[in-house]
């Protein structure tokens, strides 16, 4: 009976014992749990707190900036064409959009009362050299006579003085039948050069006044065409004659037509800030039309002072700065001034030396002193 009870006491002491050591195990395993827990959490709070950032190199000059600008088309020569003759409207023999070559006739004026100036004024040329005629022979006559000492030497000078102004009046009278002959030229409506007629404003029968200069037809030359571009100031001095310039109109998509800088205005319009400068353009095959509008790029060299990306940019009250990582990783706030914006580029005029490393992005609450974390960028596939 007594061993019977001992043996149940040293069970009992075996199974708390046991009880005892999986009761410590539990513990020790619970109170491991939770240093690494506790290790876990803080290392996951420190990561976070982590500023991981993207950063570029402030260089000089960089790729050679593109300008989209927009332009219209002109043709390279255009004229309003009209009628020096005052008259009807005979007939008319181009139409708009008649092709014409150089001296081709257009119209023709019937103008009478040119007829009968021109036929008025030959009459009275006629007549002029009929008394140019009389009076070469009476001088002939007078001079014979002088000779015999028969008539007065001033009687002599006078009819020579006749003579004289008959030859003025008889020039006088050619210089008139000249101009009506030129002006009865002037009832044939020509081409200049060649070209298209864009516009016809007249019409068989209607009355031309030749004094009024309004024009009988519009003629363009559309091969080659001119276009007009206003640079703005900040790009002015970078355009010069010869530069070659890409040419696209929305309507005519996939085709870009080649230009070149024929000539800049070599001066800024104080009401706008801009120079013009005039592009030429070939169009042999007449797809560009007189009168568009269109969109010319024109490549500029590359800038000669410090470029960054334009995110980098950070504005504030201070004014307009980027943030520079400094050896440690720590941030540095630094003010600078801009210059020309060239969309995913800006100009730094001043604030930066070169070779910094400019934060990508940067959030607003970034400071100095900033610990920061920079990823390498990704490269372009």
């Amino acid at each position: 009976m007594v061993d019977e009870t001992r043996r149940g006491v040293r069970r009992a002491k075996i199974v708390a014992v046991v009880v005892l050591v999986l009761l410590g195990v539990g513990a020790g395993r619970t109170v491991f749990m939770r240093m690494s827990n506790a290790k876990t959490l803080e290392t996951s709070a420190a990561e976070a707190n982590k500023q991981y950032v993207k950063t570029a190199t402030a260089k000089v000059g960089g790729e050679g900036q593109t300008v989209q600008l927009p332009g219209t088309l002109q043709g390279f020569v255009q004229a309003p064409l009209s009628s020096r003759a005052s008259g009807y409207l005979k007939r008319w023999t181009k139409d708009i959009g008649s092709r014409v070559e150089k001296g081709e006739l257009l119209a023709e004026i019937e103008s009478p009362e040119i007829d009968q100036q021109l036929s008025q004024a030959k009459a009275a040329r006629e007549q002029t050299a009929a008394s140019l005629a009389l009076a070469r022979s009476t001088v002939e006559r007078w001079e014979a006579l002088r000779k015999k000492d028969v008539v007065a030497q001033q009687e002599l000078d006078e009819k020579r003085s006749g003579f004289v102004q008959a030859q003025a009046n008889l020039a006088a009278a050619d210089a008139n039948v000249e101009r009506l002959r030129q002006l009865e030229a002037f009832k044939r409506v020509v081409a200049p050069f060649p070209g298209i007629i864009t516009r016809r404003n007249v019409d068989v029968g209607d009355l031309i006044d030749g004094g009024s200069g309004r024009p009988l037809f519009i003629l363009t030359q559309a091969d080659p065409l001119r276009v007009y571009v206003n640079v703005p100031q900040a790009y002015a001095h970078l355009v010069k004659p010869g530069q070659k310039v890409s040419i696209t109109q929305a309507e005519l998509r996939g085709r870009v037509f080649e230009g070149k800088v024929e000539r800049t205005a070599a001066a800024i319009d104080s009401a706008t800030r801009t120079m013009q400068i005039e592009i030429s353009l070939p169009n042999k095959d007449g797809a560009l039309l007189p009168g568009a509008y269109v969109q010319a790029s024109l490549p500029l060299a590359a800038s000669r002072d410090l470029v960054i990306p334009t995110n980098a940019l950070i504005f504030r009250s201070e004014g307009i700065q980027v943030a520079s990582v400094e050896a440690g990783g720590r941030v540095k706030l630094v003010g600078v001034k801009v210059g020309r914006n060239f969309g995913n580029t800006v100009e730094v005029l001043e604030g930066l030396k070169g070779g910094e490393q400019i934060v990508l992005n940067p959030p607003d609450s970034m400071a100095n002193g900033d610990q920061v974390t920079v990823v390498a960028a990704t490269p372009k596939g």
